[in-house]
């Protein structure tokens, strides 16, 4: 079997997610100022799946990794690890290290929005004054002012906002969510403002100080079968677009005193947050014994009545193991099965967006629909190297099979009402050269 890479120090990916929900501002360009406008979903719904041939005028990343992308009106932020970008056609190198901005439409960079954040940027979130962004990752400071892994600066120039003091972090952001007054932030910090706060906390969204009332108290860790632990940490979250339910996924086996391994559901209100009764065992499983957790990626419908985990882990008859699992939220009871689990026998799933006509999922995956192979094709395996698409209800893969060099696999996924946007640490898609970075747009 070929051991499935668990990502490195930077990265989550896993898992996702980008645009704030309903309370968020979209940004549009007019006579160069920047005006809001309610987003909707997180990933947006399409009728129809996207095109298997990317767009030519995407913009290049030539070292690192693409970790998150987020689009508002008509420009694209993207931030990684990356320290170099050109613009597509051309030779000229860019110095734009982990965050740049471009038009959505031509993919011409902005020069003059240049940060400078010092780490590796992993979660993006739109502002809900539509002239802002938040930024989550392993960096400390931002246009040389403090930042411990979050901050908030202007979405045209890349200033610091002013009165944004976030509560320090011990350590790396890994995904963040806006919902109204509070911004949601998940990772492997273990202390918020020097208060325990475990993997999950709130900031207040404009003074970024720390909101007490979501304190869900994460436990564990998981330890593996060799012994290796690691601190609590949330891979990715995600919230539903009318900013009631909360979804994470991460190495902890216990949430509010309550034993929920690796995935956990909350209830989200103006007065914060609470445990759901919604739970399933069957993340209880060990997988690879070297992983104390092996979920990768979350992301939730648009209509908020189910969801997708992705998973590494290595393939083990009977767990959920490097897979793409669907569960419905239902009645907030106990004892949750998936209603379908596409298995790529034994290969990692970092990525998930669902658009309601597919499941798009992303990794260094070889093939879908494959539960009986074991680092090999099984009996009706399909080719779909590391990107792939399923259908929502039967859970089986879709024709859709643009093809992308594998690496450590597609760490972001992330649907506009244009297309798909595509982020990884490799450089051809559909045989062609986009490096880091592509765009398959919407036929």
């Amino acid at each position: 079997m070929t051991p499935a890479p668990a990502p490195p120090s930077a990265k989550r990916a896993r898992h996702r997610r980008h645009a704030a929900i309903a309370v968020a501002a979209a940004l549009a360009t007019t006579a160069g100022a920047f005006t809001a406008s309610p987003a909707l979903a997180v990933n947006a719904t399409h009728t129809t799946v996207v095109s298997t041939k990317p767009a030519a005028w995407t913009p290049h990343a030539l070292d690192g990794t693409v970790y998150r992308i987020l689009q508002i009106g008509n420009r694209v932020y993207v931030g990684g690890s990356f320290t170099k970008v050109r613009n597509a056609n051309s030779t000229a190198q860019l110095a734009m290290p982990r965050l740049v901005a471009f038009d959505a439409t031509t993919g011409r960079i902005d020069t003059t929005f240049k940060p400078a954040v010092n780490g590796t940027v992993k979660a993006l979130a739109a502002a809900a004054d539509g002239r802002s962004i938040y930024l989550g990752g392993a960096f400390t400071t931002v246009n040389g002012v403090a930042a411990p892994r979050v901050a908030r600066i202007d979405a045209a120039t890349g200033a610091r906002v002013a009165g944004f003091a976030p509560a320090a972090l011990n350590n790396q952001v890994n995904d963040m969510r806006l919902v109204g007054t509070r911004l949601l932030v998940g990772g492997a910090f273990q202390t918020v403002g020097g208060v325990t706060r475990r993997a999950l906390a709130a900031l207040d969204a404009t003074t970024g100080a720390a909101d007490p009332s979501v304190n869900l108290r994460l436990e564990g860790p998981r330890v593996t079968a060799t012994g290796v632990t690691a601190p609590v940490k949330i891979e990715a979250l995600d919230v539903s677009a009318d900013g009631t339910r909360l979804v994470f996924v991460g190495n902890f086996s216990s949430v509010a005193g309550q034993a929920r391994h690796q995935l956990a559901v909350a209830n989200l209100s103006t007065t914060g947050a609470t445990l759901s009764g919604w739970s399933t065992t069957r993340y209880q499983p060990q997988c690879a014994r070297t992983m104390p957790t092996y979920m990768r990626g979350v992301d939730i419908s648009a209509d908020g009545a189910w969801f997708v985990v992705v998973s590494t882990g290595a393939a083990f008859p009977g767990t959920l193991c490097d897979t793409a699992s669907r569960f419905e939220f239902g009645t907030e009871t106990a004892g949750k099965q998936p209603t379908w689990a596409n298995y790529t026998g034994g290969d990692t799933l970092l990525s998930v967006a669902i658009t309601g006509a597919a499941v798009y999922v992303g990794g260094h995956q070889r093939w879908l629909d494959n539960p009986q192979g074991r680092d090999s094709a099984g009996p009706g395996a399909v080719s779909r190297p590391g990107i792939g698409a399923i259908h929502p209800t039967t859970g089986k893969a879709l024709a859709w099979n643009p093809t992308k060099d594998r690496g450590v696999g597609t760490g972001e996924l992330y649907a506009t009402d244009r297309g798909l946007w595509v982020g990884s640490d490799t450089v051809t898609v559909a045989g062609e050269y986009h490096a880091r970075l592509a765009f398959l747009p919407l036929s």
